[in-house]
């Protein structure tokens, strides 16, 4: 099922599920009880929204072994982490601002895993009890502040970083799907989620060592090589074999 957050007219925030090209009504709670309504409403009428507004964003950097290869960096022994928080997070089509702090504003494309259910130490073969579906995120960063910080959180952190969407995939296998990113219809990025160094259910397993998980958490999981730098007046597209693309234009603060 594919669970989506969308705007019809003045009337925001609501909650779905899509048939096809057609939204249905969602009474309840996704993470809870909940009842589909008629799918009856035109996708193209919709406004999509980010289908979830996370409790955190935890990300996983350095995950698949052409990125390694390419910062000419050894395979980690244990998943890295970081934080992004989530004023960060935009949805379906609205654009990523460029600040004026940064010149070298990257995209990222990344498996985004969604958490549905609250745990602390998951096992690794337990994990899927946890996750409520997949969507598409794409990590923005300003690489050249990353340089001169070290640490990641300013170079993460900017608002409309983290788009996601367009909605949450349920019925996704995410051991070998196709990864690619695309700025103005050139490929940039390309790879299979089975080239990851650490899975999914591996990064759950270490996280939930660290932190509490709770629903609505977000996982990003990496990013493949190629990442590059974004320009105004360009249009990114994040796809995800099996679940969909995103897309945002890209605009200067």
């Amino acid at each position: 099922m594919r669970f989506v957050r969308y705007q019809v007219g003045t009337i925001t925030s609501l909650l779905g599920w899509v048939l096809g090209e057609h939204i249905g009504a969602i009474e309840g709670d996704i993470f809870g009880e909940y009842r589909r309504l008629e799918a009856d409403i035109e996708l193209a009428r919709v406004q999509l929204l980010a289908p979830i507004l996370p409790g955190k964003i935890i990300e996983v950097g350095r995950n698949y072994i052409d990125q390694v290869q390419e910062q000419e960096t050894k395979i980690p022994e244990i998943p890295i982490i970081s934080l992004k928080p989530p004023s960060t997070v935009i949805g379906h089509g609205v654009p990523i601002v460029i600040p004026e702090q940064s010149n070298q504003v990257e995209h990222e494309v990344e498996l985004a895993v969604v958490i549905g259910k609250k745990g602390r130490f998951i096992p690794s073969d337990q994990a899927a009890r946890y996750i409520l579906g997949y969507t598409i995120a794409n990590d923005v960063t300003a690489r050249d502040l990353q340089r001169l910080d070290v640490h990641k959180t300013r170079s993460k952190g900017f608002d409309t970083f983290c788009p996601l969407g367009p909605w949450i995939e349920t019925e996704l296998d995410p051991m070998d799907v196709l990864v690619t990113c695309r700025v103005n219809g050139e490929l940039r990025q390309m790879a299979s989620t089975r080239e990851m160094i650490f899975s999914v259910s591996q990064i759950i397993a270490f996280i939930s060592s660290v932190m509490t998980l709770f629903p609505g958490d977000v996982i990003l999981t990496g990013t493949p090589a190629g990442s590059g730098v974004l320009r105004a007046g360009e249009r990114v597209e994040c796809s995800i074999e099996g679940i969909g693309s995103l897309e945002n234009p890209v605009k200067q603060g």
